[in-house]
């Protein structure tokens, strides 16, 4: 037997986002402060600033918020197969792959293209939760660990289960309401480093910022 012993993973973020080296990226982009995690796989999608996905995470046709923390084994936009075919299987749309055509059949790409998902700003989405094509997250929300997202959250609500239902509120209404009209997450750098304490106190930030 072996003594474990902890490893330091941690990176210095900036401007320029950190990919893992086994992550495989196509046709993607990321903002500032931004850290995709090991074996994910992004397609076609944006990743919005200070967002940072764990290990084994999907990411198909997605438009991602701001300060989003994404846990292992998520999977966003799953795709889909063409259910009204005689034949399910990819190789009737990756006809190259199998050699039945000299081209792929754009048309079921296009389609998964068409069908995005949405996700706010400072929502955070458990452990091997999946979200479901055409779903839009709203700010502040809470996707609870194996959840399944079939239909759009409001913003700071958190739900679970599956299909996905709501739980309960992150805050009241009128909180929420507030934090959406301050809408830090569009602060500068300078902005975030200047009032960085108070990130910390619902209270006080509220009193400070609210209008």
């Amino acid at each position: 037997m072996k003594k474990l012993h902890q490893v330091k993973s941690e990176i210095m973020l900036s401007d320029e986002p950190s990919v893992h080296e086994t992550a495989q990226v196509a046709n993607s982009t990321a903002g500032v402060y931004t850290s995709v995690g090991a074996f994910n796989e992004i397609v076609e999608s944006y990743i919005g600033d200070y967002t940072y996905t764990m290990e084994n995470v999907t990411i198909n046709y997605t438009e991602i918020g701001k300060f989003c923390s994404i846990a292992s084994h998520v999977c966003i936009n799953p795709v889909n197969h063409p259910m009204d075919r005689v034949t399910q299987h990819h190789m009737t749309y990756r006809r190259v792959s199998y050699d039945f055509a000299k081209t792929d059949d754009q048309e079921v790409f296009q389609w998964r293209r068409s069908h995005r998902v949405k996700i706010g700003h400072d929502v955070w989405i458990g452990h091997g939760a999946i979200i479901m094509k055409d779903v839009t997250i709203g700010d502040g929300a809470v996707i609870a660990s194996g959840a399944v997202v079939t239909k759009d959250v409001e913003p700071y609500t958190i739900v679970g289960g599956v299909p996905a239902k709501k739980i309960k509120d992150r805050f009241p209404k009128e909180i929420a309401e507030k934090l959406q009209q301050i809408a830090w997450w569009d602060w500068s750098r300078e902005q975030l480093e200047e009032r960085f304490e108070e990130l910390n106190n619902l209270h006080r930030f509220l009193e400070t910022y609210a209008q």
